[in-house]
């Protein structure tokens, strides 16, 4: 995959118009069938939290994975999501709960962490009567949702609270500092720029000294033992590849189980054009190789 001159400056851009083109740029007219989806308002931290269940065809109960979107934490939501969300289920047979969770910047960090722990926790809770077999559970995360999905493994770890099998991250942010060769590398012209992580930044961050939290920051953690095994998909044109490379690492030097798939001439967020109508092979690599892992952490 080239470079991707014609993309959209998000950081030149209003907040409303990147929320536009998040939205609309992987948006399908006729979404692939799935068992079931069923929407639910639950209550979050910041009040009425919409989530998404996702089951496949088959008997109940299914195991899950948590999904958690990117977009930068202030862009996408569910229906920027949705598409790939059905193509994980179905290509997983795994229920995937979508969370919508609060946006910056009119709800900086800690909203979307304290969010998706709560989702999360609710599922584990009342999974039970919507088809879900929550003591098989993951979690899973494209961009910021990575970074969601490895803070909410982190934050079960710590709190003692719900019983993660696996974590699957994509090309997640684990840092909030750009001193990576990657983002120099491919910081212009591969879809998202160093501008637009410092522009996504400086909205998620009300204070700059909330980068350091291990919650923001999960690459930071003294302790990364004791954690869900994980799968990392990385790629090579990338701004944020070396600091997923450099996570996958720690874990497995923390004795976590990794899969590492790293994928050489792809960009930022390629594993939604498994999504119709872009049909990217290596995108449908990455979904078979990310399916294979979840199955047989949740069989």
């Amino acid at each position: 995959m080239a470079e991707t001159e014609d993309a959209p400056a998000f950081h030149e851009l209003p907040v409303e118009e990147v929320r536009r083109i998040t939205s609309g740029v992987f948006a399908v007219e006729e979404p692939e069938s799935v068992g079931e989806v069923l929407d639910e308002t639950i209550d979050g931290p910041g009040g009425d939290l919409p989530i998404r269940i996702y089951l496949p065809e088959g008997e109940q109960p299914f195991p899950v994975t948590m999904f958690f979107h990117g977009g930068g934490f202030v862009s996408g939501g569910l229906g920027s999501h949705d598409e790939l969300c059905r193509r994980l289920t179905n290509t997983t047979e795994v229920a995937v709960v979508a969370v919508d969770y609060r946006l910056a910047p009119e709800n900086p960090f800690p909203a979307a962490v304290e969010d998706a722990y709560a989702a999360t926790e609710w599922v584990v809770a009342n999974g039970g009567e919507h088809g879900l077999d929550t003591d098989r559970l993951a979690v899973t995360g494209d961009s910021a949702g990575g970074n969601l999905a490895a803070v909410v493994t982190l934050m079960a770890r710590d709190r003692d609270g719900p019983s993660i099998e696996r974590q699957v991250l994509l090309y997640p942010p684990v840092s909030h500092h750009l001193n990576w060769d990657s983002v120099d590398e491919n910081g212009d012209g591969y879809f998202i720029t160093k501008e637009d992580l410092t522009w996504f930044d400086d909205h998620y961050f009300e204070n700059p000294i909330d980068e350091m939290n291990v919650y923001a920051s999960p690459l930071l953690a003294a302790n990364l033992g004791n954690l869900p095994s994980a799968t990392i998909v990385t790629g090579g044109f990338d701004p944020l590849r070396d600091e997923a490379i450099a996570y996958a690492e720690r874990l497995e030097a923390a004795g976590v189980d990794v899969s590492h798939y790293h994928y050489e001439d792809v960009i930022h967020a390629f594993v939604q054009m498994a999504a119709r109508p872009f049909e990217f092979d290596p995108s449908e690599d990455a979904l078979t190789d990310i399916a294979g892992d979840l199955r047989s952490a949740l069989e």
